[in-house]
């Protein structure tokens, strides 16, 4: 008996190793959706079948999965491989997050190669390309090869073409097409040295006419393209191949590779995908499967099913690719590769801002591609420099000090003894724990991040440098456009006018619904507090859509009384308004609400002997109402203020800053810095720190402090 369960035991010693080793997968990150995550799935259970392996996919946003992997792969939680563009291949190599390739290469595009090769070595193996071309409704148009101001001709449809044009990667093929380039020989390429490229200023002026004649719609979107195509309301389109999956079935259509201007081609940007190694575990089995993914097998799959313009050369040769797929790869074959280079990603924001300015403002080709070139440098400056600590730190020690003298002494001068209070305290431990882990721990962090810089790969301590430069105006005039100063001004003139309206409207309500004799008031009080319900970003994006020069509601008002439609978006003065009369439709019930709870707090009687002492009901409320109610609205009034301050949402969604950055507050500047202008999260944390002390001093004032004590 021992001796057979020896064996037993002997068996599983051997045994269990070895199946705990096949069942490990392969984790593989991908953003694919719809036919090409079905082909890649096909291709992983081919793979599967062939080499007795187990791979776990797992989808993630493309917007989303950069910044999972720049937080997952440090840690080692990360996948052992992930498909992603090429040109974020700079900004993981800064941040370490990939490996050199060891994969079979034959076959493969050279070009797509060369792109993925950094210092002799291979970083990824190419999948497919994707590029921009020209989608066209065959029931309207006639799919041909013609010059893009000859587009139009003969075409009977609201409009031309479709396409968002005000986008810098939509309207890059028309820049290259006049010889012009977004990022060349590492510095913005549109502007230099203050002057404008003399390509990328008639690259501009044509955008302008598309607008001006009325051959593509005005304050275009993805969203909004896809729209109009897919409803036969446009005759033309350019997108890539991620379009054609949001066009109805019954749409017909067909790609072709987009038009020449003044007989140059519009060569759009050409996006590589590739498959990259993130983990050095198993680097056979890796190896395996991205040879796999990128060889002839798994190239044919996707190239059916998932419909790619696959890398691997030889498999067009293996199936009758249709006439839009071959429109693709010949698209691809003659676009512009687009850089790796970590500065490339920042010439898109100041690019589509500059082609705004053009469009919507009137403002000169020329001023608004030097404008672009400045904000390109102010992105794109070097982090500050290393500095020693000592005189900072005893700086920080010094003023810790002074704060805790100072709440010492306050304690000291209370009326009641830290020691007859401690039984009370002990109730509040559990609150007290919640707060410190929720709230003051992550102010610290956040406090202590913004004493540090990044160039990408490893943050070192600058000290109070981005406080002096955020302070300074990074050396220019204090009131310049987007300078801490100029967003500051405009964030509390934002704050003090919704505070002004959110009370104003909601004691107006409050007094009306507060009325016996009103009829209905239980139903007019659930509809006016509806706007407060509604998750707020929904709210701020139908109100985006409401203010819509072409399709919005409020223009369609305007125009149902015989006045003139509104560009809201190309002045401040309408822009601004546009997000105060968001905000004011999200914030006006929570006043009303507060306003109703203080109104029935009132006793009756009051009112009752100001009646027979013959007041009127203005005096009733001046005498009466206003002195009540005010207590009780100053503690709303000080959340409102906060939240109005950093109400991100409204005017991230509704205006996005427009034009110009100039309705930026605050807390968007802050995100714009972390997220859009090369991850200067260091820079951001200190936004926000100032954010705090901004907030913390407004709150502090005598007559907020009495109020809430």
């Amino acid at each position: 008996m021992f001796r057979g369960g020896g064996k037993l035991i002997l068996a599983c010693l051997f045994v269990l190793p070895t199946i705990a080793h096949a069942q490990d997968p392969l984790v593989l990150w991908h953003a694919y959706d719809d036919r090409e995550a079905e082909a890649l799935q096909q291709v992983l259970e081919a793979f599967e079948r062939e080499h007795d392996e187990h791979v776990q996919a797992m989808r993630l946003p493309f917007g989303v999965l950069s910044s999972r992997l720049e937080s997952a792969v440090p840690s080692g939680n990360g996948p052992d491989l992930f498909i992603d563009a090429h040109e974020r291949l700079g900004r993981y190599l800064a941040r370490g997050l990939v490996q050199p390739l060891a994969g079979a290469t034959e076959g493969l595009e050279p070009a797509h190669l060369e792109a993925l090769t950094r210092d002799g070595q291979l970083y990824g193996l190419p999948l497919s390309a994707k590029a921009l071309a020209l989608y066209v409704n065959t029931d309207l148009a006639v799919p041909r090869e013609i010059e893009l101001d000859a587009l139009c001709e003969g075409v009977e449809a609201q409009w031309c073409l479709a396409v968002d044009g005000e986008d810098a990667y939509f309207a890059a093929p028309i820049f290259h097409a006049y010889g012009a380039s977004l990022y060349t020989a590492d510095r913005y390429g549109l502007a230099h040295d203050g002057v404008a490229d003399p390509g990328a200023i008639r690259a501009l002026e044509h955008l302008r006419r598309l607008f001006d004649d009325g051959l593509v719609p005005p304050e275009p979107s993805s969203d909004l393209v896809a729209r109009l195509f897919g409803a036969g309301d446009a005759a033309f389109a350019i997108s890539g191949p991620w379009f054609a999956s949001s066009l109805p079935d019954a749409l017909n259509f067909r790609v072709v590779p987009l038009p020449t201007i003044d007989g140059a081609a519009m060569r759009p940007f050409v996006t590589v995908e590739a498959v990259f190694q993130a983990s050095t575990r198993d680097p056979e089995r890796v190896a395996r499967l991205s040879d796999y993914l990128a060889g002839p097998k798994g190239a044919l799959i996707r190239a059916r099913v998932g419909r790619q313009v696959v890398s691997h050369v030889d498999t067009w040769n293996q199936f009758e690719p249709d006439a839009s797929l071959l429109a693709f790869r010949e698209a691809a074959r003659g676009g512009v590769l687009m850089s790796s280079d970590l500065r490339m990603s920042q010439t898109f924001e100041p690019t589509t801002r500059a082609i705004r300015a053009v469009v919507r403002r009137g403002v000169t080709p020329a001023a608004a591609l030097v404008d672009a070139e400045r904000r390109f440098d102010d992105a794109v400056r070097p982090p500050p420099p290393t500095r020693e600590g000592s005189t900072d730190l005893l700086f920080i020690g010094l003023l810790l000090l002074i704060i805790a003298g100072i709440a010492v002494h306050r304690a000291r001068g209370s009326d009641v003894s830290l020691r007859a209070s401690i039984p009370a305290y002990r109730y509040l431990v559990a609150s007290f724990v919640a707060v410190l882990v929720l709230v003051i721990a992550p102010l610290l962090v956040g406090a202590a991040m913004s004493l540090f810089a990044t160039d990408g790969s490893e943050f070192h301590y600058v000290g109070l440098s981005h406080y002096v430069d955020i302070l300074t105006a990074r050396g220019r005039p204090l009131f310049s456009e987007g300078s801490f100063w100029r967003v500051l001004a405009v964030t509390v003139l934002w704050t003090v006018l919704n505070l002004f309206l959110h009370v104003a409207i909601g004691v107006a309500l409050a007094l009306m619904l507060h009325r016996p004799g009103l009829r209905g008031r239980s139903l007019y009080r659930v509809l006016l507090i509806l706007p407060w319900a509604v998750p707020n970003y929904v709210t701020a994006l139908s109100w985006k859509g409401m203010f819509h020069s072409q399709y919005g509601a409020i223009n369609a008002l305007l125009e149902a009384v015989g006045a003139e439609p509104v560009a809201w978006f190309s002045r401040f003065s309408t822009a601004f308004a546009a997000n105060i009369t968001t905000n004011v439709w999200l914030g006006f019930p929570f006043m009303m609400v507060v306003a109703l709870g203080a109104l029935s707090a009132i006793p009756k009687e009051l009112y009752e002997a100001a009646r027979v002492d013959g007041a009127s009901w203005w005096q009733q409320q001046r005498l009466i109402t206003l002195p009540l109610l005010w207590p009780s609205l100053i503690p709303a009034v000080a959340m409102g203020a906060v939240w109005t301050f950093n109400m991100f949402n409204v005017v991230f969604l509704v205006s996005g800053g427009e034009p110009g950055g100039s309705t930026e507050i605050l807390v968007s500047e802050a995100y714009r810095w972390a997220f859009t202008r090369g991850a200067r999260y260091g820079y951001a944390a200190a936004y926000a720190v100032l954010i705090f002390v901004v907030l913390w001093l407004a709150t502090r004032t005598k007559g907020v402090s009495r109020a809430m004590s």
